[in-house]
């Protein structure tokens, strides 16, 4: 059975420190793609960070140079997104997602391209 499970969330206030974390069971994760989406209320989901099997990364460029993916490829899969210098406009819901593509290197930006999601975890940014 397939499960993503985020943690880390929580109240933050502006230009602090989140560590968001994401176990990815039931699959080889090892060998897909996997992101971080947000969603803040009345707005669409948007792309947050990609990670592929090999550790390349990409991010928008309004979470550039502030925050970080990162995987550790164990047992249960591992998705991080550190996420430094935070400001309100990053209050959302945070969710990992996984896509079905073992050893690819292309680079997913949309939310159609992934197959699996978690349950997401709140982020609040104070002001």
């Amino acid at each position: 059975q397939v499960h993503l499970v985020e943690s880390g969330g929580g109240l933050v206030q502006a230009g602090g420190s989140l560590r968001l974390s994401c176990v990815a069971s039931g699959r080889d994760f090892n060998s897909y793609p996997m992101a971080w989406f947000r969603q803040a209320p009345g707005k669409e989901r948007e792309f947050v960070a990609h990670i592929t099997w090999s550790r390349q990364t990409n991010y928008p460029a309004s979470v550039k140079d502030r925050f970080a993916i990162s995987r550790d490829n164990a047992k249960n899969t591992m998705l991080y997104l550190q996420m430094n210098n935070l400001k309100p406009e990053d209050s959302a819901v945070y969710y990992c997602a996984a896509r079905s593509s073992p050893w690819s290197n292309r680079i997913y930006l949309n939310e159609k391209d992934y197959n699996y999601w978690g349950q997401g975890t709140q982020v609040t940014v104070s002001s």
